[in-house]
């Protein structure tokens, strides 16, 4: 009761001191780029977030999980440090590690492989500048996903600084990045590395990132951007634990049982090696015409040492985008069209070998294949006196693997996915300045990834079939005077062989289509403006809020003999209530105070195993002073401020039991940040 008084205590005052007046910029018009087609928040058809930089300050150096989960209706889980998902509207149903049926794009480039799979967890938190979050399907612009897409952003302006940080359980960062316009070139240069021993036994993380990019305006109509990103990421997983075993000792690693080692006896872990370098030209002919491509490619070298085998897998991307754009204004009527292509190949060489307590033993399967897909799009803007907005689009969506064992059985097959309409339709009209209501229909389709059709059981899923669905939802967004931002959406997802992760006996995975969901939700978000209070103690101030509240369901879904329909959605809680709130002491010292609640969470389809709801509060102090033309900020983390028992990624549908990750118990990161 004590934490969640402090949570409405600190809502209570953010809202009397949002009555205050000032002349801070409207919220709703922050504009979104939405990859090369902008437009203002409150016109927006689309249901879309925008993480910006006073969220991204509140993550720690290793994950962004602090500011994902500030936004309503996207969730980022941690099942040990260095192995992240991301949801959006319930979609890590099948993501044991990583970003599934979630579309990631890196400034023009596609983080995203051709599969659908994204290793998200290479990415330093440091180089995201901003980030645009699209929940639901939205099918033209992005392909076929029914989760939703992130849009990242790197430095768009000049800077140099550097950052060192150091924590409990010998966490350790040091990042630099300078930006600056040379001539008619805008470069960046990033570097991080980053280590920590973690909380829980077989939890080590090291993790090195190089990153380079280069935007050359060679003439007044055209833009060249290269860049490229090299990570290097090590780190252990310590396995999920029984309710009993974690009770007893949340810092053990996944103990032996009379049949299997353990998680510390076999060094289990994540090895990932990737480079991605790509090159992108956008011209524009004149002011009603342009063009846009994109080419890109990537290498991964992936190792990951099981508790039944150790797996090697080499893989080669390449992906292209492009698209043409018209553009016409008149008095009042403007209308924008775009028809492009956006396609990739990903080929794979994987390895299994018995796996010798960490060291690689005996061969146990050697497979190749091709994933293949890619999808032409057509999407129309209009806008009617400022009032009327449309956004219009329609893909054509194709997906196909070719796969062949070489050992220890020999055999070749191919899975061809039937090409999918996806069509996507979204209107918002304008009532009056800061007051629009939207609506949005889309239909969305993901096929299995490269680790589904061949998931750690070594098998490949022939019979498994892309999921797909219709989302209609409905929103309002209004600003009170110029201090207060309220928006709400409520939507409705029907999905139709829904993929969901299944475990052996061996711990290994492999996954199923579950029949149908029903996926009901509304999302809710305030914020406040910063405030200016012209009072030498206590001196600016701003709050937000947000929270989802879900109704997801099964149906006509049989497991055997069981019958599952009704039940609730494994793996997503019914609400999450997250809030911010950033004030300043003294007119120097600030404050960031956090908190997230996650009510009860179904761990199995069979609604048998419920998690226990959790608060968790965060504080961070940020004291800035100067030092000649340099600036410093020093700032203090205190992350889990209330020392709560909860998990923060679970292991749904678990063999034995294994459901949880326990999260770290209190812990301190402090550090100094140099701006040159």
């Amino acid at each position: 009761m004590r934490k969640i008084y402090i949570l409405l205590s600190a809502m209570s005052a953010a809202f009397g001191a949002a009555q205050e007046k000032d002349s801070a910029e409207l919220i709703s018009e922050v504009r979104i780029d939405a990859y090369k087609k902008p437009a203002v928040l409150i016109s927006s058809t689309k249901s879309v977030s925008v993480v910006s930089g006073n969220l991204l300050n509140q993550n720690p150096p290793e994950r962004m999980l602090e500011s994902i989960n500030q936004i309503s209706g996207a969730r980022m889980e941690e099942r040990s440090p260095g192995s992240y998902r991301i949801s959006l509207r319930g979609s890590t149903l099948r993501s044991p590690f990583g970003v599934r049926n979630v579309k990631v794009y890196l400034d023009d480039f596609i983080l995203s492989d051709a599969s659908g799979n994204t290793y998200f967890n290479v990415i330093s938190p440091e180089l995201i500048n901003r980030m645009e979050i699209y929940k639901g399907p939205e099918s033209g612009d992005y392909g076929a996903v029914t989760g939703g897409t992130l849009l990242l952003r790197t430095s768009n302006s000049e800077k140099a600084s550097a950052q060192l940080a150091s924590g409990s359980y010998g966490m350790f960062n040091q990042s630099f990045t300078i930006s600056k316009q040379l001539g008619e070139h805008f470069v960046e240069l990033f570097q991080n590395y980053y280590q920590t021993d973690s909380y829980r036994a077989q939890s080590k993380v090291n993790r090195k990132q190089v990153f380079v990019k280069d935007h050359f305006s060679y003439s007044e109509k055209g833009l060249l951007k290269g860049m490229i990103l090299y990570a290097d990421l090590d780190y252990q997983t310590p396995g999920g634990l029984t309710l009993e075993q974690m009770q007893a000792d949340r810092k053990q690693a996944r103990p032996a049982t009379k049949t299997l080692p353990g998680a510390t006896d076999q060094d289990v872990g994540i090895r990932n090696k990737m480079i991605l370098a790509g090159l992108s030209n956008e011209y524009n002919f004149n002011t009603h015409f342009s063009h846009f491509i994109l080419v890109q490619g990537s290498y991964v070298n992936f190792e990951n040492p099981f508790i039944t085998n150790f797996e090697n897998r080499f893989e080669k991307n390449f992906a292209l985008r492009t698209h043409f754009n018209y553009e016409k204004n008149w008095e009042h009527i403007s209308l924008a069209y775009r028809f492009g292509f956006e396609g990739g190949i990903n080929e794979i060489i994987v390895k299994n070998y018995d796996n010798n307590r960490g060291i690689q033993g005996n061969p146990q399967n050697f497979d190749n294949f091709k994933n293949t897909s890619g999808f032409y799009f057509i999407s129309q803007k209009l806008n009617i006196n400022d009032k009327f907005f449309t956004d219009i689009s329609l893909s054509l969506n194709s997906n196909a693997y070719d796969w062949e064992r070489s050992f220890l059985d020999v055999a070749k097959g191919k899975v061809s996915f039937k090409n999918q309409w996806l069509p996507n339709f979204g209107l918002n009209y304008l009532f009056a300045k800061g007051f629009s209501v939207r609506a949005k229909i889309g239909k969305g389709n993901s096929a299995p990834t490269n680790e589904e059709i061949r998931a750690s059981d070594q098998q490949f899923n022939v019979m498994l079939k892309p999921e797909y669905g219709w989302n209609k939802e409905f929103g309002i967004r209004k600003q009170f005077g110029n201090a207060v931002f309220v928006e709400g959406s409520y939507f409705d997802f029907r999905m139709k062989d829904a993929i969901v992760r299944r475990q052996n006996d061996a711990g290994q995975e492999f996954f199923v289509n579950s029949g149908e969901s029903v996926q009901k939700g509304l999302e809710l978000l305030m914020e406040t403006k910063s405030f200016n209070l012209k009072n030498d103690i206590f001196s600016f101030f701003k709050f937000r809020i947000s929270g989802s509240f879900y109704r997801f369901t099964f149906e006509n879904y049989r497991q055997n003999d069981a019958d599952y329909s009704g039940n609730d959605l494994t793996g997503v809680p019914q609400t999450t209530v997250n809030s911010l709130l950033n004030f300043v002491l003294f007119k120097k010292l600030a404050v960031d105070y956090s908190h997230f609640y996650t009510s009860k969470i179904p761990l199995n389809d069979a609604n048998s195993v419920w998690s226990e709801p959790s608060l968790v509060g965060n504080i961070q102090f940020r004291f800035p002073f100067e030092l000649d033309k340099t600036r410093l900020n020093i700032f203090l983390q205190i992350q889990n401020l209330y020392n709560e028992d909860y998990v923060s990624g679970f292991d749904i549908n678990a063999f034995g039991n294994r459901y949880y990750n326990p999260a770290v118990k209190r812990n301190f990161v402090f550090g100094v940040k140099v701006d040159f």
